[in-house]
């Protein structure tokens, strides 16, 4: 059955028991706020990694017995990701979750080439569900976090990420929309051209499981009532996308971010590529986000 809620991921990676989560950084009152619900979920069990005092102290605040926790008592942030990275390279833990640690620090842990969490020739991507008001399903987007300007060979690996994600959600052959600032293909626009080419590849299945349509606008790909009246013809995802492959970070950071602002969006979030699940928040985001991205990754796992 196909999630279609966000809230219904809680409930599927509960019933699938309990992961261990690793958390970098735990001396924060967002991240425990989601790791101790998710923990009274039956979602996780935590591993925290960071001052033992103020990761009780911030416990107790929040009502959570820190006692029914593993505390990793360490005051230097670095060695926290480096310990909590170390745990799940080496089976003690199964999902790996950023805490009160800036992302830098925390991805430069994730590509440790001594920790073996990254694999060689890797691409590591960040990937977002997102429940959006008055649309009629999940979305999954990428990438908002980690690559910059991916190329086209990356984005060939990104649409199978955002397929897996999607098919996780339930989906069975996920649609993805490439997009671009326009549905016309314009021989200029490097995105266009190369959304052109994927779409194509799509259609004669290089790229797996999956429907690809591209170039697409946000609203051609969002509203087949805009798709009808900008005359885009033969296309099964314009309208009902599963995913959305954005062209750069700065477009998807700005639809992540206007999403949630501006839209009320709900979403979870993680990292793709790494050989476990890996939770990557903004230190900004809710414990309600925070609480989603941890189920989102249990049950990746």
């Amino acid at each position: 059955m196909m999630i279609t809620k966000l809230e219904e991921i809680v409930s599927a990676a509960k019933a699938r028991g309990p992961k261990r989560i690793a958390v970098a950084c735990a001396a924060d009152t967002h991240t425990l706020s989601a790791v101790g619900e998710a923990y009274a979920k039956g979602l996780v069990t935590p591993v925290l990694f960071g001052p033992r005092a103020e990761i009780e102290r911030i416990c107790r605040e929040l009502g959570y017995d820190p006692s029914a926790f593993i505390i990793v008592d360490e005051a230097s942030d670095l060695k926290c990701v480096e310990l909590a990275v170390k745990a799940v390279a080496t089976g003690e833990a199964d999902v790996l979750m950023k805490g009160l640690v800036s992302t830098d620090k925390y991805m430069r842990g994730i590509l440790n080439k001594e920790a073996g969490l990254f694999p060689p020739k890797g691409v590591l991507s960040h990937v977002a569900v997102i429940e959006l008001p008055g649309y009629h399903k999940l979305l999954c987007m990428s990438d908002a976090a980690v690559l910059p300007e991916p190329d086209f060979k990356q984005k060939t690996v990104l649409i199978k990420y955002l397929a897996k994600v999607a098919a996780t959600l339930g989906v069975e052959r996920p649609k993805v929309a490439c997009i671009t600032p326009s549905e016309l293909v314009l021989p200029t626009v490097i995105s266009s051209t190369e959304a052109a080419v994927l779409a194509k590849m799509g259609d004669r299945g290089q790229l797996g499981n999956v429907e690809v349509d591209g170039p697409l606008s946000i609203d051609v790909a969002l509203y087949s009532e805009v798709a009808k009246e900008k005359k885009v013809q033969g296309s099964t995802v314009a309208g009902d996308p599963d995913c959305l492959l954005m062209p750069n970070i700065e477009s998807a950071n700005v639809l992540f971010k206007s999403a949630t602002h501006f839209a009320g969006a709900s979403i979870a979030a993680m990292v793709m590529g790494t050989r476990v699940p890996c939770v990557l928040t903004s230190r900004g985001d809710t414990p309600l986000t925070k609480l989603y991205s941890i189920a989102l990754a249990c049950l990746s796992c």
